[in-house]
């Protein structure tokens, strides 16, 4: 089964900027990412680790699912973050720029190492991988999830435009270009074959409210189960289009109970407001309350 915990909004915090943090602790946010990676620079990396750190051992998240983005397998600076930040671990770590499966085994046996040198229960650390940002992850998708710890798995585009010289990632309706409609999809089928949530990736034009919606939108249609967020202002849309909603609910409800009483008389074909009912729609049906459930809602 995926991981059972409850992740929609999936939102960045730089790593050390205490501002964004306590903004972000009052947000209704699922998860919190606390950014090493891109949100740091270079000449900031040991401070923002050292304040990291201290956000792990000393803060009360509530209810928010504590990750860390660690910064790439092929920087100096990977490694560090992992010793130190779990001395107090975090719930998951974030794995950017991964280029293959050995990659994601490389953080897990460092983690496990550190699990045991601390005393943490072994495999109590997940992880969110990053797929996409760069052409080699591309072609070995399918991989990435099917490695220990993996507990979801998203897509970047800004990387790897970068990578392959892409001068924009969307037209100019907004619509992705296909080599990142390509990423997108199959982020979601590889995801959902290896049995970890998909989640769908940021959407950088924040003050475009609009296309965001629509965009998310999309995305629960496609079966996504959330997103990473870059703007505390995009927080309520995630959790609002990827939580079912009142009507959804009760019209599982109604498929489900027909689908009972059709087979409590023996019938193993039911129709609902004029439709057949078949595995497919039973499956949506239950997947739709197991969301509701996961949010508190039944």
């Amino acid at each position: 089964m995926p991981d059972a915990r409850l992740r929609r909004a999936v939102h960045f915090v730089p790593g050390g900027n205490e501002r964004m943090l306590t903004k972000s602790l009052t947000t209704e946010a699922d998860s919190l990412v606390l950014d090493l990676e891109d949100a740091v620079t270079v000449d900031r990396k040991d401070e923002a680790r050292g304040l990291v750190a201290g956000w792990l051992r000393d803060v009360d998240f509530g209810r928010q699912e504590r990750v860390v983005r660690v910064n790439a397998l092929d920087t100096p600076w990977w490694l560090e973050d992992l010793r130190a930040t779990m001395e107090f671990p975090p719930d998951a770590y974030m794995l950017p720029k991964i280029n293959s499966r050995q990659d994601v085994q490389a953080f897990a046996s460092e983690v496990m190492q550190l699990e045991e040198y601390y005393g943490h229960p072994l495999d109590s650390v997940k992880f969110i991988v990053l797929g996409t940002e760069t052409p080699r992850s591309v072609l070995q998708l399918d991989e990435l999830p099917r490695a220990s710890r993996v507990s979801a798995l998203t897509w970047g585009a800004e990387d790897l435009s970068s990578a392959i010289g892409a001068s924009r990632n969307r037209d100019e309706a907004g619509a992705l270009l296909d080599v990142f409609r390509y990423c997108r999809v199959q982020t979601l089928l590889c995801a959902v074959a290896a049995n970890v949530q998909p989640l769908d990736t940021v959407y950088v034009d924040f003050r475009n409210t609009e296309g965001f919606r629509r965009d998310c939108q999309e995305a629960v249609w496609m079966g996504f189960t959330g997103r990473l967020t870059i703007h505390p202002d995009q927080i309520p849309v995630v959790n609002e289009l990827f939580t079912p909603s009142s009507d959804d609910i009760a019209a599982a409800h109604e498929l489900i109970e027909a689908v009972e009483a059709g087979r409590a008389e023996g019938r193993g074909a039911i129709t609902l407001r004029g439709q057949m009912v078949d595995a497919a729609h039973i499956g949506r049906a239950e997947t739709v309350l197991a969301r509701a459930r996961q949010a508190g809602l039944l």
